[in-house]
């Protein structure tokens, strides 16, 4: 595994802390039997958007958003 920094001057610790968090991330994906599901990220789970109750459809709808605020 090879990282580059592409962009920036950044501080050892700074690189230390960005290896840390990548090592951590492939120990983990290594731990994973194979053929376990997948966890998907909190932001993308269809259950956080319809916890919230979504605008009503009324004359100025079109100007809201489907993402809760």
């Amino acid at each position: 595994m090879t990282i580059k920094v592409v962009r920036g001057n950044p501080t050892p610790e700074e690189l230390a802390a960005a290896l840390a968090v990548v090592r951590a991330r492939a120990a983990a994906a290594a731990a994973t039997p194979p053929g376990a599901p997948a966890s998907q990220d909190a932001w993308a789970d269809p259950a956080r958007i319809a916890a919230h109750r979504l605008p009503q459809p009324g004359p100025t709808a079109w100007g809201r958003t489907y993402w809760p605020g």
